[in-house]
């Protein structure tokens, strides 16, 4: 009993300790996210190769949303993030990667801008820079932590915890299936309303997703969303 008790205590007297590190990443994100100015981040699968159709889309998405005066972050790695960072790089806009330690998929890709590098060990603190800086959420395809991403966005301005800004699904054939789950099974069962279907919007260019930033923010101002 007396060694599970000292363990018990440790763990509490660790967990004391990383309330300093969570905090440190907080001032750390919010002092240099805030000085970038407005941003769209994209997210997509850490997975997907450089001859892919949907890494050659996010990186003409992302030089798209440059040339339109907004930065593009990501978050950090291979994949869906580094054609993000990479066509924001090449159009000479600002590219932010929000990188995160992991044991696998994750390293740093080379077209992040060498002062907008930021590194977490917290998944939920790194989220809360995405939302928090982000003027619109571009998400190509993924998986969990594509998922996770998207359905948190929904979730917070659906409850009116953030602002709301525009969420842009890229890949009509790869959304296609859940978005149609969405509006049958969720909407059916009276789980989500309909005007929470207005939330999203499904596109294939890079075109489209311009159209509904610009749309959107002809009738409001840019500004961090909480």
């Amino acid at each position: 009993m007396e060694n599970k008790h000292k363990r018990w205590n440790e763990i509490k007297t660790n967990d004391s300790w990383a309330i300093f590190k969570i905090m440190g990443e907080f001032v750390n994100g919010y002092e240099k996210l805030s000085k970038i100015g407005p941003c769209v981040s994209i997210f997509g699968s850490a997975r997907t190769k450089p001859d892919h159709k949907y890494y050659k889309l996010a990186e003409e998405v992302a030089s798209k949303i440059v040339n339109q005066g907004y930065g593009v972050i990501t978050g950090g790695g291979p994949g869906i993030m580094e054609a993000g960072n990479k066509g924001a790089h090449i159009a000479g806009g600002t590219s932010v990667g929000l990188n995160i330690e992991l044991p696998f998929e994750q390293h740093d890709n080379p077209y992040i801008d060498n002062d907008k590098s930021l590194d977490f060990d917290y998944f939920f603190v790194r989220k809360v820079m995405f939302v928090k800086y982000s003027q619109g959420f571009v998400v190509m395809p993924g998986g969990f932590g594509t998922l996770d991403e998207l359905f948190e966005a929904i979730t917070l301005i659906q409850t009116h915890k953030i602002e709301v800004f525009p969420i842009i699904l890229v890949g009509k054939e790869f959304w296609g299936g859940l978005m149609d789950w969405v509006k049958t099974t969720l909407l059916d069962a009276g789980n989500i309303s309909p005007k929470d279907l207005d939330l999203i919007h499904l596109v294939d260019s890079g075109d489209e997703v311009i159209e509904i930033l610009n749309a959107f923010y002809r009738e409001s101002g840019l500004s961090p969303n909480f």
